[in-house]
């Protein structure tokens, strides 16, 4: 028998007690021992639970009770979190996490900690989606060319009630609010870093990079409007947020942003609240990974088959999946040497010679206008939609900052970036 403690018995806490205790059968025969939920950790005693196991409000009553074989972390938060994982390891269990947080942070520590002690996170990346175990397991014989994922469902949700209903991001995310797709305060999932923290998991799997949320491009979807999807529509794309992954030589770029993205990949085609992943492979290819990427069933599902790979004595040592540099000299890409297209939408007056101006300001950046679409916006004013051919980051950004101070622009210009490799 394969004892328990789960640290945070919330939504998907529940969710976990529920199915070792529904497919106690089937499990028990996959894992070949039994495994058994005997206490959790909540904040607030006096909450009910849907659950029929021992509580306490001490997480290192848990950590510490040498009866506990393994120890699953859903509290959530960093600091606290890392404490107790970090007890429980000191104390030799073996770690079970959903915490996307604490390990965008903290992942080469806690690996360094655990060394042959299993510690899983399943759960922490694209709920049910197994795309840890395919990186680290499925995947382990090619060098990962890039990954693409829609990591987020709130965001997912929301861009696709804008394509296809062709309204604006207040209305859509009120209505996400309401269906309890989205938080009260839905900032850490609209702003990007929900699925920046996911995306930094799998990137120090696939290329052994440590970085932090801070060192890379986040950018959320409030600024989207329903013109963006006008122009997408009109030029074959689709508008996504997405965590993006690419190896260029021995650099890595990591960014989290909207991006217009042809309607063709396969990638575009997952809509409302699920997650998709491409991964390619030097020698599989590209693969695609989809399915619900958050709630709580979902979440356990994840947590508990880890659980069953900890019961049959698998583990992954050490947790990253590689006991060696992968790839030697391996560095994080600055953001300005990024080179995609770009996507602007304008305010401008509307009167003659102001679209040459436009075009004569980005020459001088070595930026080229590929396309363009004119909608009013009021009587003596028009919005530009306009796409670029490929240029760098830093000329892009440099050009926006000269464009926004010229006299006949009406508003802050808006960017989006072009993902066509």
């Amino acid at each position: 028998m394969i004892k328990i403690g789960i640290i945070g018995v919330g939504t998907v806490g529940e969710s976990v007690v529920k199915i070792l205790q529904k497919n106690r059968d089937i499990i028990s025969a996959r894992a070949g021992k039994e495994i058994v939920v005997v206490k959790g950790a909540v904040r607030n005693l006096n909450k009910k639970r849907d659950v029929d196991i021992a509580l306490t409000d001490n997480p290192y009553e848990i950590t510490d009770d040498p009866g506990i074989d393994v120890v699953v972390e859903l509290m959530g938060g960093v600091d606290e979190a890392y404490d107790v994982v970090k007890r429980a390891l000191k104390n030799k269990k073996a770690v079970v996490t959903a915490n996307k947080a604490l390990l965008a942070y903290h992942r080469y520590e806690l690996q360094n900690l655990a060394e042959d002690i299993p510690f899983e996170f399943e759960a922490s990346v694209a709920g049910g989606i197994p795309i840890i175990k395919a990186l680290r397991e499925g995947l382990s014989a090619n060098h990962i060319e890039a990954i693409k994922g829609i990591m987020n469902g709130t965001c997912n949700f929301i861009l696709t009630k804008m394509a296809k209903e062709g309204v604006d991001f207040e209305p859509v995310l009120k209505e996400a609010q309401e269906l309890g797709y989205a938080e009260a305060d839905p900032t850490f999932d609209v702003e990007g870093y929900d699925a920046a923290h996911k995306l930094l998991i799998l990137a120090s799997i696939a290329y052994g990079i440590d970085a932090k949320p801070e060192d890379i491009l986040i950018e959320g979807i409030k600024e989207i409007s329903s013109l963006d999807f006008a122009f997408a529509s009109e030029f074959g794309y689709a508008i996504k947020l997405l965590a993006i992954a690419k190896k260029r030589a021995n650099q890595v770029e990591l960014r989290v942003h909207p991006v217009l993205i042809s309607k063709d990949e396969m990638i575009a085609k997952v809509d409302g609240v699920m997650n998709g992943i491409s991964v390619i492979g030097d020698f599989v290819g590209e693969t695609m990974y989809y399915g619900p990427g958050a709630g709580g069933d979902a979440t356990a599902s994840a947590v508990v088959s880890n659980l069953i790979d900890i019961a049959r004595g698998g583990k992954c040592s050490p947790m990253l999946g590689f006991k060696r540099p992968l790839e030697s000299g391996m560095t994080l890409a600055s953001n300005d040497e990024i080179r995609v297209k770009y996507y602007l939408r304008v305010a401008v007056q509307d009167r003659p010679g102001i679209l040459a101006k436009i075009a004569q300001l980005f020459g001088e950046h070595q930026i080229s206008i590929e396309s363009m679409l004119q909608k009013p916006k009021t009587k003596n004013t028009a919005n530009l939609l306009l796409s670029t051919h490929e240029c760098l980051e830093k000329d892009i950004q440099k050009a926006l900052n000269e464009l926004k101070n010229q006299d006949f622009i009406e508003e802050k210009p808006f960017m989006m970036r072009i993902e066509e490799n």
